[in-house]
């Protein structure tokens, strides 16, 4: 069975950046997903169309089909004072490459990562990560399946249904992967980068770090 539209599809893979791995699917544990549904990264999708089970590849995604180009104008100078948890500054999370769940102008929760720390400021980075990064993905297809009519529904993971209102601070991706930089969707999924332009009023900028 080939992977296309609406496949099930189970792939071990390591993810390397300018030489250096990133990231890698855990032994026993491939990562899962349901092919042209967008969960995924184009260039990601893209690379694997038409592969089956058994079958290894490696493969290039640009920017443009990755995380997009780097956008000088995501990154901010936020206030310290944000960073406040029940009137007690979080020095934890104050720490060059921590990223932080932030609060934007509409009041969605985007990931944010710490860039500098300044006396008064902090300067926050909204790009994803990987921004402006070829990635290099070696891969191997564990298996290919039909999606049934409940997975197309509700996802493999629940992760078409609405998030829980007490989980708007977490990763909202419903996935079970192992996202173990804390940050949402990485290693080949899709990542919200909607930015947070401080200053434009409501909730931008304001701290969404839960313990």
């Amino acid at each position: 069975m080939k992977i296309e539209q609406n496949k099930v599809v189970a792939v071990d893979y390591v993810l390397t950046v300018e030489g250096k791995q990133i990231d890698a699917s855990r032994e026993g544990a491939p990562l899962e997903y349901i092919h042209g549904t967008h969960m995924m990264i184009s260039g990601f999708e893209k690379g694997l169309e038409g592969m089956e089970e058994g079958q290894k590849k490696g493969f290039d995604v640009s920017p443009e089909e990755g995380y997009g180009s780097y956008n000088p104008q995501h990154r901010f100078d936020i206030p310290k004072s944000s960073f406040e948890v029940n009137g007690v500054l979080r020095e934890d999370l104050l720490v060059p490459g921590t990223v932080v769940p932030m609060h934007n102008s509409s009041g969605h929760v985007i990931q944010g990562t710490v860039a500098e720390v300044g006396e008064s400021t902090v300067t926050m980075d909204f790009n994803h990560p990987l921004a402006g990064k070829t990635l290099h993905f070696e891969v191997m297809v564990v298996s290919v399946r039909d999606a049934s009519e409940k997975e197309l529904l509700e996802g493999l993971h629940g992760e078409y249904l609405p998030i829980e209102e007490d989980d708007e601070c977490g990763c909202g991706c419903g996935h079970n992967h192992h996202h173990d930089d804390g940050e949402c969707c990485h290693g080949g999924h899709k990542h919200d980068s909607e930015c947070c332009h401080h200053g434009e009023g409501g909730h931008d900028g304001e701290c969404c770090h839960k313990d």
